[in-house]
Parts: structure tokens; C-alpha cells; sequence
């Protein structure tokens, strides 16, 4: 089985073998024979972190153990640790490793004994018992039930198991064989059998759904199908709108794309638009009412977070200071960003201003650069490596602040302008981007003038070395904002194409589950910044010879309209453009970086403060089943394939509903909230 793993696709990157030895080696407490040995609890309860309570339940542990233990000694040897850490890369991870937990007997089969000894161990069987000697176990394991399945067969059986589970669980709340059953009873067989499949949205409607009227067996199937097929019905809906997450759709037009794409009934799309209220409103969904019937998926925590704190219950309980903090976290986060954003493309910036600061009229004489690159040819020549980093300090002084103000402006203005469903007109985003503009300027024009004038030091030879302070200090308060109309022309209307684009262009390159990977960041903030960086150079032009302190026989201009009509009649329009290339090579990268950044901070720090959060920063398919007993984040030994351990054995109960007992140690007292049927987390 182990080389079967190593051929297929995988999802994960395989650990390497030292260093998973290593990782073995510090949670393997018994040595035999010289070798290193886990046992269950080594597994389960310290290395992959779950049933951690002093009342675990000791069969639970040992079952999961199990999955690993293919020769089923009790003992886990090194080779067993490897060997899973190679199945759980395997893109068919969870059915394997759901398969391996019912191969009790390590044979690459299933019996009949097997899948008895681990259904009636769950908490399922122990609510509604599953007759394990009747016709459908029969159509399985033979009439005397000593059939072995495979694991090709093993998959079908238990994606079958559960829908023959809900019907016997109807017939036994229909004894008189009427074919309805009371929406009291309804609601009990669903969170019961149905338990993995079921979010607070549809858990606290079940009965009213109903409408208060007997539920039929139709109805009853038709509903659990439609749970079982939500990620379908994203699908016909994706269908439907050509791909977009945001446009809504009537009962209509789904069911009119469900017809072409799939067998939903009519009566799965009636029960759809009940649970998601559209009923009562205007009668149309979109994708964020899908998100929320959807059940959880086990994928989203393979993704690591450095912290996650959860501010508030729900965004009812938002208050003035949450919203405070909340500003403030953006900000934080924004300032790094925009800091690592600046560095990183700082020598293009000062190619750009020199390009754009170097005249062409008859009066100045030859010029000193004739393109980009042999600007910053002559640069690392005549000045050296660090020549290309002048006032390099001045610009993270300032652009923290700038970048923070811009990115948590434009955050809050979308934030008034998006409703309950996460959609956010374009108006509305422009005016955020535009808004997020304005208020950098503030900022942004005395770090702007400072700079350039340390940029363009360098073209002198010979000439006395400046300071920032000496700049400062020649120019004055005022003189700082000189220029400030032409950087608010230039930065206002950045931002408003700016985001926008970006919002889009992230929202094209997600994948099919709305999540954007850390390249697609990267890639949607860059060349979000092409068009945006080049519409609005001209304004930058006119904003750097303002703020430019003028050398003797070069032109002055006393203000923005000056400066355009004396550009215009010495140097023609291509003056307007000059540096295009090289601002779009600076701003396009650095703003991809940027926005990368700043969006990859908020997943590693994550901070729930009941508001909107960055789109794309997870899958629509959440994470593991709102109730799992195996919620636990990622540990840092969990390399390679391990990374997916707890998310895959989690996607064990959402997917398939094997919920194993989580209390239950001999002598240990129950915790009160176990006794009353919750299920606490494992951290």
C-alpha cells in the first residue's frame, strides 16, 4: 500500500525520513529490541493531540491508533509512523484512511466482523441502532456474512451505510407504515443520523422548514439528499452565473441549470430555498447562502495559523471598542506590510524618479540617462550597491503609516458598503479605494518630497551630501505639501482603480471553493497594479518636478495648472509619461507584495471580530464538522503528510458521521457538558 502512495498525486509534500524519524523518535516512549515503538496513547493523546482529557475514552484511542497499527500489535513502529504520513498524502487520504480504521485486522479487506465491531462503538449506533443482520449488510457481506470487501468496495458501502441508516431510522418513528412521520421526530432522526451534515443555519430551522405539517418520506429523502449534495448544488448555481459567487438567482434559473447538469428534483430545490429563507425575501440566493447550509469540510486546517482568536461570540455582540480594535489590527498588520512592500522594489522607485525628474528641453543640455536600465547602470557605477537604497529610511518611516491608513480606510469604507451576503456594488468599491487615497496623502506628500530630493542628491557630482533632516529643515511645514494637489490627483485615483481590480482579479483567480492561494495573492495584487500604476503616471510626473527643487537653468513651476501647460509646451505630451515602465515595474510588484502580505499576516494572525474577512482567505467548504470531537490545530511536528492528520481523521466524522465516543475512562467522572451531549475540543 505504502508504494501505491508514493506513486499517486499527491496534495501534501512528503515529509523527509530523518526528519520524520526524528519527529517519531521524541514521541515513542517504548523501545524493543532495540527499536523505537508509539504506542496508542503516544499517537493519539501526544502527538497528534486529541482525547487530551483525563476521562478519554480508552477504545476510541485504540481504534484510531489502529489506522496507523496495520500489523495491529498494538505497537506503532517507524515504519507504520511513515507509512501513514504517506497515505495521508494520497488525494484519496480520507476514504484510505477511513478504510484502515475499519481493517481491523490489518488484511487489506473489510469483514463483516470488522464493520460490526467498529459501527456499534460509535455514538450513532449507540442513538438510533443500525440492524446489522438485515437485508442490506446481507447485499454486502453475502446472506451468511462472510464476504470480505475490498477498499474500491469498502467506499460505496459507506457512502450507502448512512442513506439505508436514515431510512430505518424513518421507518422506526412510522411503525403504522403511513409514510409520514411528525416534524418533532423529523428533526430528531436528522440531528441525530444527520448530524455531520448540519449547520447552526439549518439545525435551528428544522422544524420550521416544516411549516408545521407532517413530513413525508419524499420530503424526507428529498432533504437528505440535498444535504448529501450541497457541493453539487454549488455547482449548478456556479453554472447557472457563469462562475460568479455574487450574482443572485431565482428558483427558476437553478432549477433550470440543475435540469442540464444533474438529477436535482424540483422538490431538493424547493426544501434549498426554504432553508435559506429566500421564501420569505425577495426569492433569490447566491453563493454566501449555499456557504451557509453547506456542512463543514475537513480541508481548511491544513492551513497553519499562528494564533486565532475569536473577539466576539457572533457580530451581533460588535461594539464601538470591538470596531476600535478591530481598526487597529488592520493597521498593525497593513504597516508591515507596506514596510516589506517598500524594500523590496525601492531601487525601481528611485530609477522611476530620476527618469521622470531628468529634462529634455533645449536649455538643460544633454541628458544624463537614456533609459531605465542605464539609469541603474550609472546608479550602481557612480554610487555604488547602496546608492540605490537613498532614502530608503524617510520612505518605511513614512510608509507604514501611508500604507496602513490607505488599507485600512479602504477596509472600513468597504465595510460600510457590503451587505449581509459579503457583496459590495462597484461604486462602492471604487469610492473605498478613492477614500483609502485621500486619506493617505496626509502622509504620504512629505515622505514623497523628502525622498525625491535624497533620490535625485545623487545626480550632482561632486555635490555636498543631504540629510532628511536638512530637507526638513529647508523646506519648512508648509513646503512639505507642496505638490499635495497633484499627489491627491495621483493617489485618489490609484486606489479607486487599484482595488477594485484587485477584488476582482483575486476573486477570478480563486479556486473552485473561493479560497485564493498565496500566489494567486500575489498575482492579483500585481497586475491589479498595471493598470492602476500607469492611468495616473502623468499626475506623478507633475507631482515630482513640484516637488523637485530646481537646478539653475531648469524650469519652475509655481503650481499643478503651471506645471502642466509649461511640461506641455517645452517637452510634449510624452513628457506626461515618462518613467511609465519603470513606475508600473515598481508599483505593480510592490503592491503585490503588499497586498500579499498584508492578507497573509491576517490568516497567520487570525482575528474574528465578528466583521467581514478578507475574501479568498478560505475555502467556502470550511474546516471539520461544527461539533467534532477532533477539532485541534496544527502542531509543529506535524510535517508532511501529518499536517492533514487531524483535519483527515476530523473528516472522518463530518464526511462520513463515525463519531467515536470521546469520555469514558474506567473510574474517570464525565464532564458535565459530554453528559449533556456537547462535545468540548481537544487543545
Amino acid at each position: 500500500m505504502h508504494s501505491k502512495v508514493e506513486e499517486s498525486p499527491s496534495l501534501l509534500k512528503r515529509a523527509g525520513t530523518d526528519k520524520l524519524r526524528e519527529v517519531f523518535q521524541k514521541y515513542a516512549s517504548l523501545q524493543k529490541d532495540g527499536e523505537h515503538y508509539m504506542t496508542s496513547e503516544d499517537f493519539v493523546r501526544k502527538f497528534l493531540g486529541l482525547f487530551t482529557e483525563a476521562a478519554f475514552n480508552d477504545e476510541s484511542v485504540r481504534l484510531l491508533a489502529g489506522i496507523a497499527d496495520t500489523s495491529k500489535d498494538g505497537l506503532i513502529s517507524f515504519s507504520e509512523f511513515q507509512a501513514f504520513e504517506g497515505l495521508l498524502c494520497a488525494p484519496d487520504a480520507l476514504y484510505r484512511t477511513a478504510f484502515q480504521l475499519f481493517d481491523r485486522q490489518g488484511n487489506g479487506n473489510v469483514s463483516y466482523a470488522d464493520f460490526a465491531d467498529v459501527v456499534q462503538k460509535t455514538e450513532l449506533h449507540s442513538k438510533v441502532p443500525f440492524s446489522l443482520d438485515g437485508t442490506f449488510i446481507k447485499r454486502y457481506f453475502g446472506e451468511k456474512k462472510q464476504r470480505l470487501i475490498n477498499y474500491a468496495e469498502f467506499t460505496q458501502l459507506l457512502h450507502d451505510f448512512h442513506e439505508e441508516h436514515a431510512m430505518e431510522a424513518f421507518r422506526s418513528k412510522d411503525p403504522a407504515g403511513t409514510g409520514y412521520i411528525s416534524p418533532l421526530d423529523f428533526q430528531d432522526i436528522i440531528v441525530k443520523v444527520k448530524r455531520h451534515l448540519l449547520t447552526p443555519d439549518v439545525k435551528d430551522n428544522l422544524v420550521a422548514v416544516t411549516e408545521g405539517h407532517r413530513v413525508s418520506f419524499p420530503y424526507f429523502i428529498a432533504f437528505t439528499s440535498l444535504l448529501n449534495n450541497m457541493e453539487l448544488i454549488k455547482q449548478v448555481y456556479l453554472h447557472a452565473t457563469k462562475g460568479s459567487r455574487t450574482e443572485t438567482v431565482t428558483k427558476n434559473e437553478l432549477l433550470y441549470a440543475a435540469q442540464t447538469m444533474s438529477q436535482i428534483t424540483p422538490l431538493e430545490i424547493d426544501i434549498l430555498f426554504q432553508l435559506t429563507g429566500a421564501v420569505n425575501q425577495p426569492g433569490r440566493i447566491d453563493y454566501s447562502d449555499l456557504s451557509n447550509i453547506a456542512p463543514e469540510h475537513y480541508t481548511k486546517h491544513i492551513t497553519h495559523r499562528l494564533a486565532e482568536i475569536k473577539a466576539v461570540d457572533s457580530p451581533n455582540d460588535r461594539s464601538a471598542l470591538t470596531q476600535v480594535l478591530e481598526a487597529t489590527y488592520r493597521f498593525t498588520l497593513a504597516s508591515f506590510a507596506g514596510a516589506t512592500g517598500a524594500t523590496v522594489v525601492y531601487p525601481i522607485d528611485l530609477v522611476k524618479t530620476r527618469m521622470q525628474n531628468q529634462r529634455t528641453g533645449s536649455m538643460i543640455g544633454e541628458v544624463a540617462y537614456r533609459n531605465s536600465w542605464d539609469c541603474f547602470k550609472k546608479v550602481i557605477r557612480h554610487e555604488g550597491i547602496l546608492g540605490l537604497y537613498r532614502g530608503l529610511l524617510p520612505q518605511l518611516m513614512g510608509v507604514a503609516p501611508e500604507k496602513a491608513i490607505k488599507l485600512t480606510v479602504n477596509d472600513f469604507v468597504r465595510d460600510q458598503f457590503t451587505d449581509k451576503r459579503s457583496n459590495i456594488p462597484v461604486w462602492g468599491e471604487v469610492l473605498a479605494g478613492g477614500c483609502g487615497g485621500a486619506a493617505q496623502v496626509i502622509f504620504t506628500n512629505p515622505l514623497e518630497i523628502v525622498k525625491i530630493r535624497l533620490q535625485v542628491a545623487g545626480e550632482i557630482a561632486g555635490g555636498s551630501k543631504i540629510s532628511a533632516l536638512s530637507v526638513v529643515r529647508e523646506l519648512g511645514f508648509f513646503g512639505l505639501y507642496k505638490g499635495a494637489k497633484a499627489c491627491l490627483l495621483r493617489d485618489v485615483n490609484f486606489s479607486a482603480i487599484y482595488f477594485p481590480t484587485y477584488a476582482h482579479v483575486k476573486a477570478s483567480l480563486a479556486d473552485k471553493d473561493g479560497y485564493n492561494s498565496p500566489v494567486s495573492l500575489l498575482a492579483a495584487g500585481a497586475i491589479a497594479g498595471i493598470p492602476a500604476a500607469s492611468l495616473v503616471t502623468p499626475a506623478d510626473v507633475i507631482k515630482t518636478r513640484l516637488q523637485v527643487a530646481a537646478r539653475k537653468g531648469q524650469t519652475t513651476y509655481t503650481g499643478l495648472w503651471d506645471a502642466t501647460k509649461k511640461i506641455m509646451a517645452e517637452e510634449g505630451p510624452r513628457a506626461f509619461w515618462k518613467g511609465t515602465a519603470a513606475r508600473v515595474c515598481r508599483s505593480s510588484p510592490q503592491f503585490g507584495v503588499t497586498l500579499f502580505t498584508y492578507e497573509l499576516l491576517q490568516r497567520l494572525f487570525y482575528v474574528d471580530f465578528g466583521g467581514n474577512q478578507p475574501k479568498g482567505s478560505q475555502g467556502n467548504k470550511s474546516a471539520i464538522a461544527l461539533d467534532s470531537t477532533l477539532t485541534q490545530q496544527v502542531r509543529p511536528d506535524h510535517i508532511g503528510g501529518y499536517n492533514a492528520a487531524v483535519p483527515l481523521l476530523a473528516g472522518i466524522e463530518s464526511k462520513f458521521g463515525l463519531y467515536l465516543p470521546r469520555y469514558g475512562r474506567e473510574g474517570a467522572a464525565v464532564p458535565a457538558a459530554a453528559a449533556a451531549g456537547g462535545s468540548g475540543t481537544s487543545s
